[in-house]
């Protein structure tokens, strides 16, 4: 299966969801509408889109026009049922194109930071089995509202943290795929950064914190994109034999 890996920073950037696609033999294709040139396929061969993370706001079209086009596309997605997850800055893109207010957060999160798993949570396919509250790592100053029409999945006293758009999109505020060397570049990056806003960002605590924690929020990584790589291969081949398309919760 080819996957679309929408991306705004400089790649790589799929961290241990390209582990996951990797092992079953998928292909994926990091690649940004920043870049001005089209993806090396037509986007109807793409079984699965995921979109990451990255420094800017979804607001921030003047300093960064093809988030217009960013936003048409994704539209196109949700329209077309593609199966899409979008992680951080990804999932308030989806929560934006479904209509939904992406706002400021009361404050930054940074670092593994409790979500509570809410009740649909444990029929959802790609959070089924986790526990009730989870320990999540976070990097972000905004959030998402609920998209009308969509289930919400996990949240915590700050923002709604996970939601399932239909049948095949979700969106997740924290990095269900970032592996320890990203982190540690990310901290490095920003520390670099003068005027950076520094709320919340105590580099040798989450850097300690990291290392304490990756091994076992990877493993969840991987598992979620496990489930969600399969359910759209399911997609697809149902999609093919002309039957209608169910999810179902992988216990």
């Amino acid at each position: 299966m080819n996957i679309l890996a929408i991306i705004h920073e400089r790649p790589p950037c799929s961290g241990v969801f390209a582990d996951s696609a990797a092992e079953r033999g998928d292909s994926i294709e990091e690649w940004s509408l920043a870049w001005g040139s089209p993806p090396a396929l037509p986007l109807d061969e793409y079984g699965a889109i995921m979109i990451f993370g990255g420094v800017m706001d979804t607001h921030e079209e003047k300093d960064h026009p093809w988030l217009v086009d960013e936003n048409a596309l994704i539209q196109t997605f949700i329209d077309r049922s593609v199966p899409m997850l979008g992680i951080c800055l990804g999932g308030q893109l989806i929560a934006k194109a479904a209509g939904a207010r992406v706002s400021r957060a009361p404050f930054p999160e940074i670092g593994f930071i409790d979500v509570e798993l809410l009740p649909d949570a444990r029929e959802d396919p790609l959070l089924t089995g986790l526990p009730d509250r989870i320990a999540a790592l976070q990097w972000h100053s905004y959030r998402f509202d609920l998209p009308a029409g969509a289930v919400p999945l996990a949240r915590n006293d700050t923002c709604l943290q996970a939601f399932r758009l239909g049948h095949v999109a979700w969106g997740f505020q924290f990095h269900a795929e970032t592996t320890h060397a990203d982190w540690n570049g990310w901290v490095d990056a920003w520390d670099a950064i003068p005027d950076a806003d520094r709320t919340n960002f105590e580099p040798v605590h989450l850097k300690a914190e990291a290392t304490r924690h990756i091994r076992r929020w990877n493993e969840i990584g991987r598992d979620i994109s496990q489930r969600f790589l399969t359910l759209a291969e399911e997609r697809l081949r149902q999609r093919a034999n002309g039957r209608p398309f169910h999810t179902r919760a992988r216990r």
